[in-house]
């Protein structure tokens, strides 16, 4: 089911707790245009149902390579200009 990569576990939260929806579409946005990237294969956006302004990315590259030219590509430069979010933590893992 799942393959061997670069696995990204992200927590993001909104900065503007009004803004939680408008957060969430332009995340969509993003991942929708991230897995056009060439070596991404996953990255779903979860939220938080008791903390709507609270959101976590699962992400999977090809390798580190990949996942450094993700942040290169227009789409998430477009996203992090609009300075709504921010990374609380992340991890990076391997399949056991």
């Amino acid at each position: 089911m799942f393959h061997a990569g670069y696995y990204i576990t992200a927590e993001l939260k909104v900065k503007d707790a009004s803004k939680a929806d408008v957060a969430k579409a332009a995340l969509s946005v993003l991942c929708q245009r991230t897995l056009t990237e060439s070596g991404c294969t996953i990255f779903t956006l979860h939220q938080d149902p008791n903390q709507p302004a609270r959101f976590l990315l699962w992400e999977r590259f090809d390798d580190e390579a990949a996942f450094r030219v993700h942040f290169e590509s227009p789409h998430t430069k477009e996203y992090v200009e609009r300075d709504l979010t921010e990374v609380v933590q992340y991890f990076q893992t391997e399949l056991a």
